[in-house]
């Protein structure tokens, strides 16, 4: 019974990504036929956004955080902890179709902050900071279940298995990666990658790539046995909240009371995210700790230079991004007598267009110079997180307990039922009570 509530959700949202994609396929109208190979583009129409709406999202996000953490801090209730996630899934994501989401809010604030001129909808601050606020009081109980993509990778975590402590070391420096690469595309006007290649977004929409689907499907696929791959190894919010809810002033804790080393708890977590104790007996030599924290204290230095001076060798490929880049090349090489089948629509519309070459040329290079200190930035910042990262490895933190890591765990809630601790303490009250009456 424990999968049951799980399983039927699985077939809800199947259900209606599958009759949402039939839905589509039907047309009142059949499209009409030409001879001469024209094909009918598909049909854009914008939604018109009312006020009202943004307000109610608002209102939304800030209701489910807050019941989120009285859930898992006060309640400690994993069941009302899943309902609450299956309630963000279809809220979030199907019915307002995972936009606005605080994961690509990123973007909008970094726009905002190198892009003067850029106005940051209202929308997009309170969806950035909302979440961030909550972790810093009480953990990552957005994660736990209020953000879409995370709710949506939930439902598929049945076999998770455990991974090396190595391999999640590796794999957690991609959002970091992703996170950088991300700011200095959106504070570059260039593109808001986070949004374009989410990958759960055309399961919302119904709407997008093939690829896209692939991916997606790819996704909540290693989501049975690698659980929330999304969330632990390539969300770029996941980086802001891992690094705040390490300094949050309350935290989700597996036992209500007294840890009694039941280890029942000790493989509850789907995330790899229970810190096991670690008594005297196994600390290290503390000299030999001091010598490796000593090393990589200085040597962090020179990789922050390394790796940024190795990004900043690739920030002419990352300018190609941009369009205006794309553009300025595609106008150098293809010459005025070329066939006029093979010159691109972009560079048939700017040279009828009138305007100067020179211009866009000199508008090219501050894009480019912009790439240039950006990828500087991003490659260093990736060193000292690598730095940071080696020389945690060798403080030694006594611990004689499970304790939630603070700045992995994503307060889901599910290790509390493991843990006997509270039961324990309900049967002895009841047990009071009836001696009472004896």
């Amino acid at each position: 019974m424990k999968h049951k509530a799980q399983l039927i959700m699985l077939i809800v949202v199947i259900s209606l990504i599958t009759y949402n994609v039939l839905a589509q396929q039907i047309q009142r109208f059949p499209k009409p036929e030409f001879e001469s190979g024209y094909q009918t583009p598909l049909t854009q129409v914008s939604k018109i956004q009312p006020v009202f709406f943004e307000y109610l999202d608002m209102f939304v996000l800030v209701g489910c955080m807050a019941l989120m953490t009285w859930l898992v801090l006060k309640k400690r209730s994993r069941k009302a902890v899943f309902w609450l996630t299956v309630f963000s899934l279809l809220y979030f994501g199907f019915y307002r179709e995972g936009c606005i989401c605080p994961v690509g809010s990123v973007q909008n604030i970094s726009m905002a902050i190198f892009n003067p001129g850029y106005v940051v909808p209202l929308t997009a601050i309170v969806f950035f900071i909302v979440p961030i606020i909550f972790t810093l009081f009480f953990g990552r109980t957005f994660c736990a279940g209020v953000c879409p993509l995370g709710a949506i990778q939930d439902l598929f975590a049945v076999r998770p298995v455990s991974l090396k402590p190595w391999i999640r070391y590796v794999l957690g420096l991609i959002p970091v990666i992703y996170l950088g690469l991300a700011v200095l595309f959106s504070a570059t006007g260039t593109d808001f990658i986070v949004c374009r290649y989410d990958p759960f977004i055309s399961f919302f929409r119904i709407n997008g790539s093939s690829l896209m689907f692939f991916l997606g499907a790819a996704l909540l696929l290693t989501g049975i046995f690698i659980a929330r791959p999304y969330c632990r190894f390539f969300c770029p919010y996941g980086v802001i909240l891992n690094f705040i809810s390490r300094f949050s002033r309350k935290h989700v804790s597996i036992t209500p009371s007294t840890c009694i080393n039941c280890k029942l708890c000790e493989n509850a977590c789907p995330y790899d995210a229970i810190d096991k104790p670690e008594g005297l007996s196994v600390k290290n030599d503390n000299r030999e700790l001091v010598k490796k924290l000593i090393i990589y204290c200085l040597i962090t230095p020179a990789l922050v230079v390394v790796t940024g001076w190795t990004a900043s060798k690739y920030h002419e490929d990352f300018a190609e991004v941009n369009f205006k880049v794309r553009l300025a090349h595609e106008l150098t090489t293809t010459g005025t007598d070329a066939n006029p089948a093979d010159i691109p629509t972009e560079v048939t519309t700017f040279r009828s267009s009138g305007q100067p070459l020179e211009a866009l040329r000199k508008e090219v290079d501050k894009i480019i110079h912009r790439f240039n200190i950006g990828s500087w930035i991003v490659g260093g910042f990736l060193g000292l997180i690598i730095g940071l990262t080696l020389a945690r490895l060798t403080i030694y933190r006594y611990k004689d307990d499970y304790q939630p890591n603070r700045g992995n765990c994503l307060s889901c809630a599910r290790c509390v039922d493991y843990c006997p601790v509270g039961k324990e303490i309900n049967n002895e009250m009841q047990i009071v009570e009836l001696k009472k009456y004896d």
